[in-house]
């Protein structure tokens, strides 16, 4: 009996040894298929994570993003400014991208880069110094023009109806979108009770590329919106601690763009009406007068310049209720800067060529020199 109660425990105990063994095998089991499925489901998601990150940014996209790469800078620098910029997804799957791919010598610069550029085009442009990629065609927007003139070379351009466009750019609906998109740059003040059109002045000449055939009065309308928030960005801090507005500085640049026959006499009309200003005295500008009667003449008539509006300077003080035209950047710095004179008066000869005064009289002589 005592044999057998041993061969039992024996038994016994072997039989429990295997059980044991088959619950290990199938724990380790379990936990390697475990370990495979999450580094399937890791390398899925790695997998999806790098290949999206080389993909672009945003593909649809267009917006242009002006992005500084100082001298100096290096691979990781680089990365990292682009990330920053929302030029690319992550800075180390590029960073590891321009080594596998051996590419080197970037120039410092400035570049205007769009989120919708593969990483071979990002990386070809910063290596010559230039935008790596040929626009479908080119928009300029000359200084100077109203939205409806603006209208009209987006459809010679484009073949848009400028008609459509004038629709959009003075819709209370886009507006009100424009100005929480750009809450900086487009203030309650462009909607004034005399402001005529809420965003003439706000859009940006200069000249555009354009990457596909047909761009929609929309996308045109909000790039050069787009483009006036970045030239005006430099300045808002600085108005801010002058107390004045952007609609002020747009509006006091229009008419320095409307004026100006000469790139050094826009800080000298500035200067002009900042002494009218100071005093009181109407700035009397006649690009005022013919945006007020609404027409492009060759002359202004006396009979014009009593003409009641609110933007008429004449019978008005002060600056108009918003721009009469868009305005450049020479007329922006001018109307922050003007120069330091004593002048109160100016005109031009046919030529286009400005002549200053100080009083009256003098500018009375100057009309007879220079005009009759």
């Amino acid at each position: 009996m005592e044999n057998k109660s041993k061969k039992e425990i024996m038994f016994n105990r072997m039989k429990n040894k295997k059980k044991e063994v088959k619950l290990v095998r199938r724990i380790v089991l379990v936990i390697a298929l475990f370990i495979i499925l999450v580094g399937a489901i890791g390398g899925y998601i790695g997998y999806n994570y790098v290949k999206g990150a080389l993909s672009p940014m945003d593909p649809d996209s267009t917006e242009k993003v002006t992005v500084e790469i100082p001298i100096g800078s290096g691979i990781d620098s680089i990365s990292s400014t682009l990330e920053k910029n929302g030029i690319i997804k992550d800075a180390r799957i590029f960073k590891y991208y321009v080594k596998f791919n051996n590419q080197s010598d970037f120039q410092a610069g400035t570049y205007d880069l769009s989120k919708d550029m593969t990483l071979d085009e990002i990386i070809e442009s910063l290596k010559t110094g230039k935008i790596y990629r040929e626009p479908l065609f080119s928009l300029t927007i000359p200084e100077g023009l109203t939205l409806e003139q603006i209208g009209e070379v987006i459809e010679k351009k484009t073949g848009n109806s400028s008609k459509e466009f004038f629709e959009l750019v003075t819709s209370d609906e886009f507006v009100e979108r424009m100005m929480a998109k750009y809450p900086a740059l487009l203030t309650e003040e462009i909607k004034g009770e005399n402001v005529r059109y809420a965003l003439e002045g706000y859009l940006y000449p200069s000249t555009y590329p354009f990457f596909e055939e047909k761009p929609t009065n929309e996308e045109i309308a909000e790039l050069l919106l787009a483009q006036t928030d970045r030239t005006m960005a430099p300045y808002y801090e600085l108005l801010q601690a002058e107390e004045k507005s952007v609609h002020w500085l747009l509006t006091f640049a229009s008419l320095l763009e409307e004026e100006a026959t000469a790139q050094t006499d826009r800080q000298k009309i500035s200067s002009v009406f900042y002494n009218r200003l100071e005093i009181d005295m109407p700035l009397q500008t006649d690009p005022t007068v013919l945006y007020a009667l609404g027409s492009h003449k060759e002359r202004v008539l006396y009979e014009d310049l009593e003409y009641e509006n609110p933007y008429n300077t004449y019978t008005n003080k002060g600056l108009p209720p918003g721009p009469i035209a868009n305005a450049g950047k020479s007329s922006i710095e001018a109307a922050l800067d003007p120069e330091d004179t004593e002048y109160f008066y100016f005109l031009a000869d046919k030529e286009g060529k400005n002549y200053f005064s100080v009083t009256y009289e003098e500018h009375l002589q100057k009309i007879d020199e220079h005009l009759k």
